[in-house]
């Protein structure tokens, strides 16, 4: 089916008909067709048992809409996706010196075209209301009737940027990392980069070649030596794992992992970039003062700062706690308890594309034998 085929019909009346399918897939980023892939493999066929929707006009999720200058080597572990490995498709050389904007979408166009997922694009889905047995999903390719949803949309479309005193009057230019393009805008300014996550320090690597840099971030940021093993892997997801079974809000997996050290992070020590000052308390017309008056002036301010899940399309299933969480449960915690039709994959321990893989072989097989489709 082409998007075309899935635009509403209209009765006699001239009410709008939905569509309706078992399973809607939200999203087609690594946690979305992973997801996809493992319904295939329990012998679902796509427009007929699930259908797959993607915001995006091309494959490639959120990678498609990343800065040019970043690569594999500097991208946090693309993980392969479950059947298809990324070497098989493209062929990269040791240092990983090529564009992840480039290669990743076309790492993911081959492979829902190897594994016929049949992915519609670019349609977006604009809100889920609950209707009895059946939820309705409607969209701008129409509207459908779905018993289950896989809810794949990752972070990208929900940037973060904290309410701090005085961000209204700053003359300056504010951007987050999702505007990021080239380094070369900032050249011979002064911009204040805030964040502790590894875009942070990647961004703050990239300006300081050419503008006056300053570092800030709310907490102090901890690197991490030598390798980063499998067990201390589990053991961070498993600690967001819990937040979320217990409703909190998640944090990121990174949060918990610490950055490794790279020889690019021992060149910026050298160089005097890594230097981090405490998060200011409050933003001027002309730059930020701290709470002991001190002052700078800024030209930019660089919020990288994070991003949250972009669910604001559930919001009427009222799935949210008051402190904003979402109990999850489930064997990977990717089903909703208070509603188990509802799956959400790269949500809190499956936000990492290695996550996104397991999580969605998780939520398929759970929501598939939910329904009742497995034989």
């Amino acid at each position: 089916m082409k998007n075309t085929d899935y635009q509403s019909a209209a009765s006699p009346r001239g009410a709008a008909v939905a569509i309706k399918v078992d399973i809607v897939v939200i999203g087609a980023g690594q946690a979305g067709l992973s997801s996809a892939y493992h319904l295939r493999r329990l012998g679902l066929e796509p427009d007929k048992n699930f259908v797959t929707f993607d915001r995006s006009p091309r494959p490639g999720g959120a990678w498609q809409f990343r800065w040019p200058s970043l690569t594999l080597a500097a991208a946090n572990h693309i993980h392969d996706l479950p059947g298809l490995k990324l070497a098989d498709v493209i062929d990269v050389d040791a240092s990983g010196e090529v564009q992840a904007s480039t290669v990743v979408p076309r790492y993911y166009e081959t492979y829902e075209k190897t594994f016929g997922l049949r992915i519609h694009r670019p349609v977006e889905v604009r809100v889920v209301c609950d209707r009895g047995e059946r939820l309705r999903v409607e969209t701008d390719a129409g509207l459908f009737s779905a018993r289950g949803i896989i809810n794949a949309t990752g972070t990208w479309e929900t940037p973060h940027i904290p309410d701090y005193p005085g961000r209204e009057r700053f003359k300056g230019r504010q951007i987050h990392t999702k505007d990021y393009r080239t380094p070369e805008e900032f050249a011979g300014k002064h911009v204040i980069i805030v964040g502790a996550g590894i875009s942070a320090i990647q961004l703050l690597d990239e300006i300081s070649r050419v503008a006056r840099t300053t570092w800030v971030t709310r907490r102090e940021p901890e690197f991490r030596q030598g390798p980063f093993t499998q067990e201390a892997g589990r053991a961070a997801v498993a600690i967001v794992e819990e937040r979320v079974r217990q409703g909190l809000p998640p944090t990121s997996v990174v949060s918990v992992t610490g950055i490794p050290v790279t020889p690019r992070i021992e060149e910026m020590r050298k160089r005097g970039v890594l230097v981090r000052h405490p998060m200011f308390s409050e933003i001027t017309e002309t730059g930020v003062r701290w709470a002991d008056g001190r002052e700078i002036e800024a030209d930019v301010i660089l919020w990288c700062t994070g991003f949250r899940s972009s669910l604001d399309h559930l919001a009427p299933l009222q799935l949210r706690g008051d402190n904003g969480g979402i109990i999850m449960t489930g064997r990977l915690a990717t089903q909703v308890a208070k509603d188990p039709r509802i799956h959400l994959v790269g949500y809190g321990p499956s936000a990492s594309t290695i996550g996104a893989n397991r999580a969605g072989g998780a939520a398929a097989r759970e929501l598939a034998a939910f329904l009742g489709l497995l034989e």
